[in-house]
């Protein structure tokens, strides 16, 4: 058993406040989103100011953390952009909302300083942060937590931990996509595109085909390994250590975060509660741990994901980290709603996200971690017309299950996905 005087912090994404709420009631202990500003996910609903009083009210009524952030590398041109964000934030009582900026720019670190000092800072993973001089450096200068390069191993990270402050924190993805470039550090985007990824406007160029093209063979292309597909040589496998729980908990790190302020309820619900699981299970023993690892792997893989590596947290990547022959991601359930609401005759109320029909298999994720299969036996449109299916996303329905199976508002509803 470790030695850590308390559990590890899991971290979560959330891309709006729908996501932020299935966090929350499936385990996070802290939530991480972006303003409609200055953040590294620009194509994310992202949150209004309005959105972060409420997102803050429902964190802190859990009694859990909100963290936001303010991680672009800014030009001159975002200088007085930045100053009066912070001073309107200030300006919206939002200095007592937030429990943490995640800031890369040591210039965005001296405004949020100056401007709303009573919010903590964390250093972000975008400002390369791969030894313990660096986390001594924004120690000294008031940063409470520093979130490791993705390219550090555990040794290297149980290293930073003994040279640094009892008071430091440590934070280090535990799981979720892995980028090309050093630490998130990419300009294949803005040299294709003109979308700056160092801005929040990524187009994911590592994820696409590529050839080679002989300067005096021009529109002969050719494949970059010899085979009938060609190959996707900067398509990394999505990291997961959930097998690993007990060696992260070793190498001192405080707070483990997961990745993914693009992604669906579905998948936020799945590896927060399977990451939950995993750690009060290991901190219950480590027996009990190892004996569960099966119901982790199958939860951990039931939403969508690109394959699996453990990064650089071993040592070094190798060829066995990239995907070579595709760009797309495994897919075993399909996201059908969150339950908003349950009338007086026990109908689950939610706004559908994916066809489905009456007799339907689904499957309802409890926040226990256990799941609950049961059939569909009616569904209801807004005026309580029986349909027997629903192939119109974003429709508010009306489900009744057989045997009316007993569920809760805020969980959600999968199916078992089958390709058409």
């Amino acid at each position: 058993m470790s030695n850590r005087r308390t559990k590890p912090e899991l971290l979560i994404p959330a891309g709006n406040l729908d996501v932020l709420k299935v966090a929350i009631d499936y385990g996070a202990d802290a939530v991480y989103i972006g303003g409609q500003k200055f953040g590294l996910r620009a194509k994310a609903d992202n949150f209004s100011f309005e959105d972060m009083h409420e997102a803050a009210d429902y964190v802190h009524k859990a009694g859990k953390k909100l963290y936001m952030t303010v991680n672009i590398f800014a030009h001159n041109d975002d200088i007085v952009g930045v100053e009066k964000y912070f001073n309107d934030m200030k300006e919206a009582g939002l200095e007592d909302k937030i429990d943490a900026f995640i800031i890369s720019d040591p210039g965005i670190f001296t405004l949020a300083k100056k401007i709303l000092p009573k919010i903590e800072i964390h250093i972000s993973t975008q400002a390369n942060n791969t030894n313990y001089l660096t986390y001594n450096f924004w120690h000294e200068l008031g940063a409470t937590r520093v979130v490791c390069a993705r390219e550090l191993s555990l040794k290297e990270i149980k290293g930073i931990r003994e040279n640094i402050p009892e008071d430091m924190e440590i934070e280090a993805f535990i799981h979720g996509a892995m980028c090309i470039s050093y630490s998130g550090r990419c300009l294949l985007s803005s040299y294709f595109t003109g979308r700056d990824a160092n801005k929040g406007a990524c187009t994911h160029p590592c994820r696409w085909k590529y050839t080679i093209q002989e300067e005096k063979r021009p529109g002969e292309y050719l494949p970059i390994e010899e085979d009938d597909r060609g190959t996707y040589i900067f398509n990394s496998k999505d990291l997961c250590m959930i097998n690993y729980v007990p060696e992260m908990i070793g190498a001192g790190i405080d707070s483990f975060k997961i990745e993914g302020r693009m992604k669906t309820a579905l998948y936020v619900a799945a590896v927060t509660r399977t990451y939950r699981q995993a750690i009060d299970d290991y901190y219950v023993s480590e027996e009990l741990y190892r004996s569960r690892m099966d119901y982790y792997n199958e939860e951990i893989s039931a939403c969508t994901f690109r394959q699996f590596t453990t990064g650089f947290y071993f040592g070094k990547t190798d060829e066995t980290s990239q995907i070579y022959d595709n760009n797309v991601y495994v897919k075993n359930y399909t996201y059908l709603g969150t339950v908003e609401e349950i009338t007086e005759e026990g109908l689950l109320v939610i706004h559908q996200k994916n066809k489905f029909i009456v007799g339907d298999e689904i499957c309802i994720m409890n926040f226990d971690g256990t799941n609950t299969f049961v059939n569909v036996e009616a569904i209801y449109d807004e005026k309580m017309m029986p349909m027997e299916s629903a192939p119109h996303p974003k429709q508010k329905l009306y489900i009744k299950l057989k045997d009316n199976i007993p569920c809760k508002v805020g969980m959600i509803i999968r199916s078992k996905h089958c390709e058409a």
